[in-house]
């Protein structure tokens, strides 16, 4: 077993989705408590070892189904690379490791625990059947907020809840538009029955322009501004509509939505929205 292949099945890459954890205390300029950075970053690694465990688990679970798919055959397991052993112990030690971090380390650990009993659930049941499988994805990166918050000792706002929620669906949906896209069917993925193309392009347009509306509520709400020390949040405006303005491009016009994650560290223009959209946050909050 070589360590290419080990790395492969942890997916470090999908680590950047736990960022979400520090979202809380980005969003609050006037936080005093000293160690609160430190506290959330423990909190982020708990997640990132939970979340490669859950994808051992994953990978073990499906490696029949994986078989099937253009690109998931190439997964360790299913190609055989990793034995299915091997990847269901890396998935108790390191999801283990995550949880007991979580629960001894930080307050709120009981929503790491939350979070690994959700995404089991949805390895072995939950992802069977449509929307569903979508929605248990959004709440997975509300829970992220979620422990963010209780690890810096905050209480999360509605806004931020909210629109986490809506762009973490909207992403899901383009994903499994993508899966039809690749003529996939329920052998592959269950819930796949429960979707068409013209439901799935009906539902990430109107998921998309409930997260636009969301946003924009969001930056021109007066307790907003006045929490976050700027009555021109609205400035960041731009860069969120692109941002869903492209994602909608690559998945309806170019078929592109396989992997929101690489998308997101490998498409200029989702870069670009992204960094212009932190810059511009920052800016306004601490400057």
């Amino acid at each position: 077993m070589k360590l290419p292949a080990v790395l492969t099945l942890i997916r470090p890459r999908q680590w950047v989705k736990n960022v979400f954890v520090f979202g809380p205390i980005f969003f609050s300029p006037t936080l005093s408590r000293e160690s609160a950075f430190s506290d959330v970053t423990l909190m982020f690694i708990a997640f990132c070892l939970v979340a490669s465990g859950i994808y051992c688990f994953n990978d073990y679970w499906d490696r029949e189904s994986d078989t099937l798919h253009p690109k998931k055959k190439l997964r360790p397991v299913a190609a055989g690379d990793v034995s299915p052993t091997f990847a269901l112990t890396l998935y108790a030690i390191l999801s283990g490791g995550g949880i007991a971090l979580a629960l001894v380390m930080t307050a709120g650990g009981w929503v790491v625990l939350a979070y690994f009993i959700l995404t089991s659930l949805y390895t072995l049941i939950l992802k069977r059947y449509a929307i569903v499988d979508v929605l248990t994805i959004a709440l997975g990166f509300v829970l992220r907020i979620e422990a963010g918050a209780a690890a810096a000792e905050l209480q999360p706002t509605v806004w931020i809840l909210v629109c986490t929620g809506m762009l973490a669906l909207f992403i899901a949906l383009t994903k499994r538009r993508d899966d039809l896209t690749q003529a996939l069917d329920d052998s592959h993925r269950e819930s796949l029955n429960g979707y068409s193309a013209a439901f799935l392009d009906a539902a990430f347009i109107t998921v998309s322009a409930a997260l636009a509306v969301s946003y924009v509520i969001f930056t021109t709400d007066a307790d907003a501004m006045a929490r976050l020390g700027s009555d021109r949040l609205y400035l960041t405006i731009p860069f969120v509509i692109g941002g869903i303005l492209r994602q909608l491009q690559l998945t309806m016009v170019f078929k592109k939505s396989g992997s929101p994650t690489e998308l997101a560290l490998t498409d200029p223009f989702l870069i670009a929205c992204t960094l212009g959209w932190l810059v511009a946050f920052t800016i306004l909050m601490y400057g």
